[in-house]
């Protein structure tokens, strides 16, 4: 398996360094959070773009993916949405990032009240509707078991239904530990979709302040135990989520002994 890390662990930090930081530690790629207070967002320009992908390829790190906010059960109208969705494919296609990240971001309740089933059908429609435009890029949307769909039986509503190999799935280990569901239960769901697998670890389910891997109580160890037991040979990406824990520690002190953390469950589990 190859690793990663996430920009969400380093906000705002120039590309240079970033790549900088992917040398130095040993990572061989990158998920590039994809916001407008980042250095990589939606707006930037054709020649801004092809900066960026000649920056990774002088590196030789790889862009793993794009982490967008697009939120596909979100209610209301599908253009919008659809519109937004587009534009993230577009800069992947230019950057030559393999993956999207999308949200699910259904409405549990409020003033746009949704149905489970409403949020699954609406997710799935605007997917289906986005995965052929996502084949012509050479891109592939990935749902992240987040938020209403935290876990991989929850994912898999929406994934079953649009049937697209290039719509899977991002298996988020926390959110599917929060939802209830087992390392295996949650591979056995999603593995037919699975486009990569984003680490981390945390205090408890009451306390998410991000962790040095393996200082917490997400089990990281059985999830990379099933995806070996399993020989899949994807992505592992420590998302270090720093940008909404201003006092977590500096996620680039962390990187060794985090790389160090997962080659010795991989060793373990071979």
């Amino acid at each position: 398996m190859k690793l990663a890390f996430s920009t969400l662990g380093v906000p705002g930090l120039p590309l240079t360094e970033v790549l900088r930081l992917a040398t130095t530690h040993g990572y061989h790629g990158v998920e590039l959070r994809t916001h407008p207070e980042e250095p990589v967002h939606l707006d930037l320009r054709p020649a801004e773009r092809a900066d960026v992908a000649a920056e990774f390829k002088a590196s030789g790190v790889e862009l793993l993916g794009l982490a967008g906010y697009v939120r596909v059960a979100a209610p209301g109208d599908d253009e919008p949405v659809l519109t937004e969705l587009r534009a993230l494919l577009d800069l992947a296609r230019d950057l030559g990032a393999p993956f999207v990240r999308v949200f699910p971001g259904g409405s549990p309740g409020g003033a746009a009240d949704q149905s489970p089933e409403e949020a699954d059908a609406t997710a799935a429609r605007r997917l289906g509707t986005a995965a052929e435009y996502a084949a012509d890029l050479g891109v592939r949307i990935l749902l992240e078991t987040h938020d209403s769909h935290r876990t991989g039986a929850d994912a898999i509503r929406i994934l079953g239904p649009v049937g697209h190999r290039q719509v899977g799935a991002l298996w988020d280990v926390m959110h599917t530990w929060l939802g209830g569901e087992q390392p295996s239960e949650s591979y056995a769901a999603l593995s037919p979709h699975l486009g990569y697998v984003q680490v981390k670890d945390i205090a408890s389910a009451d306390d998410t302040t991000p962790l040095a891997l393996g200082a917490g109580v997400l089990p990281l160890a059985e999830c990379v135990e099933v995806l070996s037991r399993h020989n899949w040979d994807g992505w592992l990406c420590w998302e270090y989520e720093k940008r909404w824990y201003e006092a977590a520690a500096p996620l680039a002190d962390l990187l060794d002994a985090g790389r160090e953390h997962l080659a010795r469950l991989l060793t373990e589990s071979a």
